[in-house]
């Protein structure tokens, strides 16, 4: 999963993105450049397990955030638009402390003026991109269209309906031939969309995707703690439970209708990241294409179970491992082998 950070300058884009990443901004890096980092998805269910298996390693999921150049309205070049294009999910960053300290390049500090402008500069960018892929196929369809380029274009007309009618971003819905005909726009109006509010310290909250509320300046003194005991007694005395970059990345999952089911054994403890509903065969697919493609039944353990019972073969002593097959869909928090045959 791909996850671009953007807004205006001053929002807390480069700080949230070392906070996630432990990626530092290279002193050289150009405006209009972007950046990636990977950050972990630190999930306490994989500690679990792992405590139970003691594995040689254990690997989290990951998250590839992209730093995209700042937003300005009216800017024509629009530098931030093609790596924010390319992600899955868009992470607005929107500034909502108070700082003397720091200026804001509008004057002031107002995030629903904020998330109001953002919106519409990439809703705008949408509507030209519509506008000029509109006016190459007028050109092009005098020579006739087939049944592909009259669905792109119906399609397309449908599109800029819907965005000049008022549809926000990510509210775009398309039937599946639909959204085919024109995937490679990449539009924002079909993008999930997770707002994330850049605020001060007593405006933190826990629960809740809209907006996703974190104090960057805060994060920044917890994570300097080294003393995992200090760390948690900190994040009590603010009245959390957890980071909110481990909450940031939760936030995401649940935007993108992402879940983690898991694999155990001696040599390794993993997650990895599917879409909710995915059949058994499908997700087998992410730890090799031949599990997929040779799949033969899904061995799983429910994580609920597992904890429950101490271990692996207390489960299976227990008549608790269940057997499914390719129509079985994984819910979130399985442990699975599959058994394949290619």
């Amino acid at each position: 999963m791909k996850v671009a950070l953007l807004g205006y300058s001053q929002a807390g884009k480069r700080t949230l993105f070392t906070l996630l990443t432990g990626r530092h901004i290279p002193p050289g890096r150009k405006e209009t450049e972007s950046i990636e980092g990977l950050a972990p998805v630190r999930d306490p269910r994989v500690d679990d397990i792992a405590r139970l298996v003691n594995p040689e390693k254990t690997k989290y999921a990951e998250t590839v955030f992209v730093l995209c150049p700042d937003v300005q309205d009216g800017d024509m070049v629009r530098s931030w638009m093609e790596p924010a294009r390319v992600c899955d999910l868009l992470g607005l960053v929107v500034r909502a402390f108070k700082s003397e300290s720091v200026y804001h390049p509008k004057g002031s500090v107002d995030p629903t003026r904020d998330r109001a402008n953002l919106e519409a500069e990439l809703l705008l960018a949408d509507l030209e991109l519509l506008e000029k892929r509109l006016e190459r196929i007028g050109k092009e369809k005098k020579a006739g269209q087939t049944p592909a380029q009259v669905l792109e274009e119906k399609t397309l007309v449908r599109c800029r309906q819907a965005i000049e009618a008022g549809t926000k971003l990510g509210g775009l819905t398309l039937e599946p031939h639909e959204l085919a005909a024109i995937r490679s726009l990449n539009l924002f109006a079909l993008k999930p969309v997770l707002w994330a509010y850049n605020v001060d310290e007593g405006d933190v909250r826990e629960e809740g995707t809209d907006p996703f509320t974190v104090a960057c300046k805060i994060e920044q003194e917890i994570m300097g703690i080294e003393d995992p005991g200090e760390r948690k007694e900190y994040l009590a005395s603010l009245g959390l439970t957890s980071l909110g970059l481990d909450r940031m990345n939760r936030a995401a999952y649940d935007a993108m209708g992402l879940m983690s089911f898991y694999t155990m054994g001696k040599d390794e403890v993993r997650a990895w990241t599917i879409r909710k509903g995915t059949l058994a065969p499908v997700a087998a697919g992410k730890i090799h294409s031949d599990i997929e493609r040779g799949f033969i039944r899904a061995d799983v353990i429910k994580y609920d179970e597992l904890m429950a019972l101490g271990s692996e073969s207390a489960v299976r002593a227990h008549g608790k491992a269940l057997l499914k097959g390719k129509d079985y869909v994984i819910e979130d928090g399985d442990i699975c082998e599959f058994r394949f045959n290619v």
